[in-house]
């Protein structure tokens, strides 16, 4: 017996590599697939549109006697086509069902120009070869759209533009030998630009190549006012926010469960979505970043209802064809995410806790904290540590100034680890430590030199949340409040602060120790290196001043290859890579919760280090 097994109606089904080949992809992967075909064939029509056709081609007699062998007309239609499906590629790679609709029109399109200019059979059996399992598997291609601004317009006119300038010189120029003279470089830049909007240029040619090479950049020009036009003017799906009965039913979440996790305070801040278990009992908090389902922390309520929330979770994720992620959980949420889901996780670092009751600023490890302490305070400063509702309007409003001028980046900075507000009514139990000192020319906010802002975790924690500080100020500054906050707490009924969050800190300090071996050694190199850029190696050595202990934590992914792209969309979604274009300020619309400052970004230096994963 070789090479087949009984069927299920008693017939044979064939095995082995053959039957595989017969059976094609499996339905899952034909989004991928096609998307990558996709990304050809445009190429392909592009190709097409740009260079002249064979005359010589075997299929040139039978073309030239068809309705479509009109040469402009097919040119301009293969270029945009090809055009349109380098756009879909991405779209159709995620399952979207808007593109496997523009995708299933623009194949055969780009099939009749392929042969009618090129004579291109290849190119025509490529596009009908996409096109049957486009057709066979569009049960495969139902993503929902993704949150989505009007203003992706401007991106696309910007992208299109230099795009269609660029490719409107391949076309004039490709055409040299039917040129007439020798036209300059400017020459043909300047005929692109006037094609582009449907003048003729400068730039001549002898027979019908003039209308071929007009009717390919008219085609460009107007492929980009059309996609302009459209996503101008299509309806809006804004990224989902936090409503005011979501950021009650956390809250209530909070009250009962807060304490398991140090981040669930962060899961208020406004610009993350939310989705519940079906008990209401708990609840996962996320923010879309190119594609990436990012949420943060371990999910927010009853443990035994985690699974339901997660489960909702993943739901969302395949809805949308988004990448799940997590960044920050816990051991315990760890093994909870990736029991339920299959998904993968990977330690990410650690991060600082001080017992209270165990701080102290006596004995020798302690002895450069103590110094720089005393240093301070001999120099004027003092420090006060108060509840945000204890505080008077006038100063929480002078300390949000001061933290907003005091950013040091033009960026807002923090999404898993950071509130993003400071001092609304509705965050009364945070901390705020603040540190002074009287000037004989006091500046714009009086004797305030320093903010350090902790949110509540549980009823016995905080979690710090940003740190701040005048640059005129002493070095210092957060050695003396991060002090004076640990003084504090035991009045203030608070038994254990969280401090800042230290990246790859176990690679860091095993690194360092005698007989790391050289792969180690190298690990650490990288991220010394590194921390030229990101707060790496300072904030370990920072909070390993206070004598913490440690606690993992780790992100959950689907895929090794998923990785990267987590990588980006969490560094956009922390404030440190920006890929989208900002808005003029005059042109950004405020909503009412943006109205207070945002600050909860740190500078570069480590005085000014906030928690960021």
């Amino acid at each position: 017996m070789s090479g087949e097994v009984p069927g299920r109606r008693g017939g044979t089904a064939p095995t082995g590599r053959l039957g595989r080949m017969l059976r094609g992809p499996r339905p899952e992967a034909v989004p991928v697939l096609a998307g990558r075909a996709c990304a050809l064939v445009g190429l392909l029509d592009i190709a097409a549109g740009v260079f002249p056709r064979f005359r010589h081609s075997r299929m040139h007699a039978l073309a030239e006697v068809l309705p479509g062998a009109l040469g402009p007309f097919a040119a301009a239609l293969s270029l945009s086509a090809g055009v349109l499906l380098l756009l879909l590629a991405h779209g159709l790679k995620r399952g979207k069902r808007r593109a496997w609709r523009a995708a299933v029109a623009l194949l055969p399109a780009g099939a009749v120009a392929q042969f009618s200019y090129r004579h291109s059979v290849v190119g025509v059996l490529l596009s009908l070869a996409l096109l049957a399992p486009l057709l066979r598997h569009r049960d495969q291609f139902d993503a929902l759209p993704d949150p989505r601004s009007r203003w992706r317009a401007l991106a696309n006119f910007v992208l299109m533009s230099a795009g269609s300038l660029l490719l409107g010189l391949l076309v004039v120029s490709v055409h040299g030998d039917r040129m007439v003279g020798d036209p300059s470089m400017a020459d043909r830049i300047a005929h692109v630009i006037y094609g582009l909007f449907g003048f003729e240029g400068p730039v001549a040619y002898r027979g019908s190549t003039s209308w071929t090479v007009a009717f390919s950049l008219g085609a460009l020009g107007l492929l980009t006012a059309v996609t302009t036009v459209y996503l101008a003017f299509r309806p809006e799906h804004p990224a989902a926010r936090l409503t005011g009965e979501d950021e009650a039913r956390l809250r209530a979440l909070l009250e009962r469960h807060g304490g398991r996790d140090s981040l669930g305070h962060f899961a208020l801040r406004r610009d993350k979505a939310v989705v519940f278990s079906p008990s209401g009992k708990a609840a996962v908090t996320y923010r879309v970043v190119s594609g990436v389902m990012l949420a943060s922390g371990d999910p927010i309520g009853d443990v035994e209802a985690w699974p339901g929330a997660i489960e909702r979770f993943m739901d969302e994720a395949r809805a949308h064809s988004w990448t799940p992620a997590v960044m920050g959980c816990s051991e315990t949420g760890g093994e909870v995410w990736t029991r339920e889901t299959g998904l993968d996780a990977l330690e990410l670092g650690d991060e600082a806790v001080v017992d209270v009751g165990d701080f102290s600023l006596a004995g020798r490890a302690m002895r450069n904290v103590r110094q720089m302490v005393k240093r301070i305070e001999r120099a004027g400063y003092e420090t006060r540590v108060r509840r945000v509702r204890d505080l008077g309007d006038a100063e929480l409003e002078r300390i949000r100034r001061a933290a907003d001028d005091w950013r040091g980046t033009d960026t807002e900075r923090g999404f898993s680890m950071a509130l993003g507000r400071v001092g609304d009514p509705a965050d009364g139990d945070c901390l705020i430590a603040t540190a002074h000192k009287q000037d004989d020319r006091p500046g714009p906010y009086g004797d305030l030199k320093a903010i350090l802002h902790f949110v509540p975790w549980g009823p016995d924690g905080a979690s710090l949340d940003l740190m701040r500080r005048d640059r005129s100020a002493d070095p210092g500054m957060n050695e003396l409040l991060i002090v004076a906050a640990l003084q504090a707490a035991p009045k203030l009924g608070i038994e254990r602060v969280s401090l800042n969050f230290a990246m790859f800190r176990a690679a860091l300090a095993r690194g360092e120790k005698i007989g790391a071996g050289p792969v180690l050694r190298a690990w650490r190199g990288l991220l010394v290196f590194l921390s030229r850029w990101f707060q790496i190696e300072s904030l370990y050595k920072f909070n390993t001043k206070f004598r913490p202990r440690w606690e993992p934590r780790f992100v959950v992914y689907r895929a090794s290859a998923d990785l990267p792209r987590i990588g980006i969309a969490a560094l956009q979604a922390e404030g440190f890579v920006n890929l989208a274009l900002p808005l003029p300020r005059f042109l950004r619309r405020r909503r009412p919760e943006d109205r207070r400052p945002c600050t909860h970004t740190p500078a570069p230096a480590p005085e000014h280090s906030v928690r960021a994963a």
